[in-house]
């Protein structure tokens, strides 16, 4: 093997005699190192990208929340309420009460999901610094907080106390509808607030006072729509899930943050794997300039080969030395890609050269996992692309002179 890896060496870093296999032998080794330095760049801006959708619906997203398997809503005893008091690892949690509702301004209407929430939910998120016009509303009053895609779709504005938005809600029960005025319960509710989050929520959501929530739909003081939970920094999710199931039974499911947005996850890993399969294949390709790359040399050494074959050399040492050869250019190749992705990454993180928009720079994240997978997806492809070169060799080949 030495004896290999030797010769190997020197056939990678001296200059063939034929000009032409050195030209090709630069083009797959500079193909190699731009499709490596590729593959990182674009796996650390996915990884950006992805940090970049989220960080929004967690400022919204609780660690845990609970919500009922069947039905839409249910029913908290004093037990178990105090229950929840006596873990350690949760550091606060709300009482939600969600459901669809119609909102009306001046002759417009849309379908939006009202969100009642009581005076916990800004300590369980960071909902008010998401506000962009107004202020967060109080609790106890009839006041509103709306996305800024509802706000312009019915053009109404905030702190307007003169103007105010009726939210209806089908009244429950059986039976045909005898009047339409008489199948909703309505409540009239001044919006003092609006927020920007993402798109979806913008145009679908809007929070009030749970207790105006519970009025419009007739909840009882005990019944609610789902909790939201806060842990403690250190807190260990599995643990609080399992004890949260235990107090409020086997008809509540507990969530956590990534299942509460498994959609969004799900696509952008679809994405980040799509991605990372087209730019191996773009890698392949590149090899394929290696493969190429190895057979000319193969030729170009024939008596050369011919006299290693002749001093004893088997014809299986011999392949190993372009096997070797081979191997060594498509990791040198990768390493030195990863350094120039890493370079181009650390740049865009530093400076902001490429932007969004005006006042946002493209995100891109490094991630210890990015260079493991690119040094391997390279050094898997560069065996494999060295094994088919090097099997080109035959004691034919070598005998022949």
């Amino acid at each position: 093997m030495n004896f290999s890896l030797y010769i190997a060496k020197r056939y990678l870093f001296s200059k063939s005699s034929n000009n032409a296999i050195n030209i090709m032998t630069i083009i797959a080794a500079s193909g190699t190192i731009i499709a490596s330095a590729a593959l990182f760049v674009v796996l650390s801006g996915f990884a950006g990208l992805k940090e970049f959708s989220l960080r929004f619906s967690s400022l919204v997203d609780p660690d845990l929340k609970a919500i009922p398997i069947q039905g839409k809503s249910l029913s908290l005893s004093e037990k178990q309420l105090e229950a929840l008091n006596n873990i350690d690892a949760i550091a606060s949690y709300s009482k939600i009460i969600e459901e669809r509702a119609i909102v009306q301004f001046d002759q417009k209407q849309q379908i939006i999901t009202l969100k009642g929430v009581d005076a916990n939910y800004k300590k369980v998120t960071s909902i008010d610094s998401m506000i962009m016009y107004g202020r967060w509303l109080e609790n106890g009053t009839s006041q509103i907080v709306s996305g800024g895609g509802i706000s312009n779709a019915l053009s109404f504005g905030v702190l307007d106390m003169t103007k105010s938005l009726t939210i209806s809600v089908p009244k429950p029960g059986k039976g045909q509808i005898t009047s339409v005025k008489g199948a909703f319960n309505t409540i009239k509710v001044f919006n003092i607030g609006v927020f920007n989050i993402n798109e979806a929520l913008n145009y679908d959501y809007i929070y009030a006072d749970i207790e105006t929530v519970k009025q419009l739909l007739n909840y009882n003081d005990n019944q609610v729509s789902a909790l939201e939970f806060k842990l403690q920094p250190n807190a260990d999710k599995t643990q609080v899930s399992e004890a949260l199931q235990t107090i409020l039974g086997t008809n509540i499911q507990i969530k956590n943050r990534s299942q509460l947005n498994d959609a969004l996850y799900k696509m952008l890993n679809t994405e980040n794997v799509a991605v990372y399969l087209i730019f191996t294949l773009v890698i392949i390709i590149a090899l394929f300039n290696v493969i190429g790359a190895l057979i000319m040399m193969i030729l170009d050494k024939k008596e050369s080969l011919h006299t290693l074959f002749n001093l004893g050399a088997t014809t299986k040492d011999i392949r190993r030395i372009f096997f070797l050869q081979g191997s060594l250019m498509t990791i040198l190749g990768g390493l030195i890609g990863l350094i120039l992705g890493f370079v181009i990454v650390f740049l865009q993180q530093q400076f902001s050269l490429v932007m969004i928009i005006p006042s946002e720079p493209y995100p891109v994240v490094l991630k210890t996992i990015n260079f493991i997978l690119v040094l391997v997806t390279i050094t898997i492809l560069g065996l494999l692309a060295s094994k088919l070169a090097s099997q080109r060799i035959t004691k034919h080949l070598v005998k022949s002179n």
